[in-house]
């Protein structure tokens, strides 16, 4: 019989998945156990006296909850307890029943991205050889990196600005979300964390820039000790860099299971789903068809035309790790696939490759910048604002930094978007109106992005002069 290839096999799981939490949404329930629960969690004696008026009570939405519990506790008590309760009283036993499988392989894709990044960018910058090798490479990919940004920015505003979105757009639709202001950091401030204080503590926080300077630091240095000790941690990093990518072929065969696990949870979790899509049907549409103009016209054209390479091919090719990066919305979780694909399929040296696509996954975010540049202006169209020309290159422009700096900052998606909307003085109470639908959007977006880094290194991989196995 012959074996379903792994991309149809995400696909198949991925359609199951939507199945499978649409039959089981959930719900919200409060009980004695879930009293227990909170009084573990040291919640307030007080609070427990208010909720148990609500014992035994079941609601189909947290939306439906979260009304309940503003009528019975203060906004002080709603705001330090509301997550705690909703955690305590989530009821689905079918979705628990295969959540697992997603939450296992998430953390196994996590455990090796910094093993990865660490060993890739090493090897690659010590392959590459020379100084001016690198810092021809290194122009190169950020020259591609900028320039497909800018083309996906220009694209989400021109298409804003056509349908425009925003008018009419219900500003109650909103949900509340705090702290974006306190995680903001300045430009100034992005370039200086680059440099790491302590390089151990960059790697358990994952913070992705520091690994990053580190590690093309620590590549650089080894090319210019003497041989006997060159050839020694060259071999050294190599060798690990194919253990890791052996671990990596392992986990990719979890991969549809992984995707049934977080995909049934996260449309199980969607209060009203379907009319979440409607109300908000015009924004969403509006992101989607210019992530769409961007990932099926404008990166083909630059394969095609600058990188000499049949771009449908290398699509092909790349199938499994963008329908992991849409089930999983992480391109870095997402990055050990890409690079068995780019690598194995597409025929991009470990050279090219291992220097390219670690630091595309970190800083390459077209289909993000895209969509900060469409939120923003969907946000000043809601609210009324007419935004000048000046006002939308200065949009154009922050959301190409704040995509570069992305990295650096937690929550980045909707600090990115405070950060634009604090540039051109919109309301950063705006983020709400676009909060409800931003975790969908998110996975079309990390698609796009995970796309162009691909895309980045064939066509770096080409200017190199390789051939590759999709030459036209």
């Amino acid at each position: 019989m012959r074996k379903i290839a792994l991309h149809w096999q995400i696909l198949i799981a991925l359609i199951l998945a939507i199945l499978y939490g649409i039959t089981f949404p959930t719900t919200y329930h409060l009980n004695e156990a879930t009293q227990k629960y909170l009084s573990k969690k040291l919640v307030n004696s007080e609070i427990l006296v208010k909720l148990s008026e609500l014992q035994d009570k079941t609601f189909s939405t947290q939306k439906a909850l979260k009304e309940a519990l503003e009528n019975k506790l203060s906004p002080a008590e709603f705001k330090n307890y509301y997550p705690v309760i909703v955690r305590a009283s989530y009821r689905n036993e079918a979705i628990d029943a295969v959540s697992w499988m997603g939450i296992i392989f998430l953390r196994a894709l996590k455990m090796i991205i910094i093993p990865l990044i660490l060993s890739s960018l090493i090897s690659g910058v010590t392959n590459i050889g020379s100084g001016s090798t690198l810092g021809r490479l290194g122009l190169k990919t950020m020259s591609y990196y900028v320039a497909t940004s800018i083309f996906a920015i220009l694209t989400g505003l021109v298409l804003v600005n056509i349908i425009k979105p925003g008018i009419g757009a219900e500003i109650n639709l909103t949900a509340e979300v705090g702290g974006l202001v306190d995680k903001q950091k300045s430009f100034l401030e992005i370039i200086t964390d680059i440099v790491p204080d302590n390089i151990f503590r960059a790697l358990a926080d994952a913070d992705m820039l520091s690994i990053i300077f580190f590690a093309m630091l620590f590549g650089f240095f080894i090319i210019k000790v003497d041989d006997k000790p060159k050839q020694f941690m060259i071999d050294f990093f190599n060798s690990i860099f194919e253990v890791i990518m052996k671990i990596v072929l392992f986990i990719i065969k979890f991969t549809p299971l992984g995707i049934f696990g977080i995909v049934s949870k996260v449309v199980a979790d969607q209060d009203n789903l379907l009319g979440l899509i409607s109300s908000m049907s015009l924004y969403m549409g509006t992101v989607v068809i210019a992530l769409a103009i961007h990932a099926f016209i404008t990166l083909p054209l630059i394969t095609r035309f600058v990188g000499k390479v049949k771009p449908w091919a290398h699509f092909r090719n790349m199938t499994t790790p963008l329908l992991t990066a849409f089930s999983t919305a992480s391109s870095g979780a997402t990055l050990p696939l890409t690079i068995n694909a780019v690598e194995q399929k597409s025929g991009v040296s470990n050279k090219i490759s291992s220097f390219t696509l670690p630091l595309g996954a970190t800083i390459n975010m077209d289909g993000t910048a895209l969509y900060e540049c469409v939120a923003a202006m969907f946000i000043a169209q809601a609210y009324g604002v007419e935004m000048s020309v000046m006002n939308q290159v200065i949009i154009v422009g922050t959301a190409l930094l704040a995509s570069i700096g992305a990295a650096a900052i937690p929550m980045a998606g909707l600090v990115m978007i405070t950060v634009i909307l604090s540039a051109v003085g919109l309301p950063l109470e705006g983020v709400g109106l676009i909060l409800a639908v931003d975790q969908i959007l998110d996975m079309f977006r990390t698609s796009v992005n995970v796309w162009s880094d691909s895309c980045g290194a064939v066509v770096i991989s080409k200017s190199e002069g390789e051939k590759l196995p999709i030459d036209i």
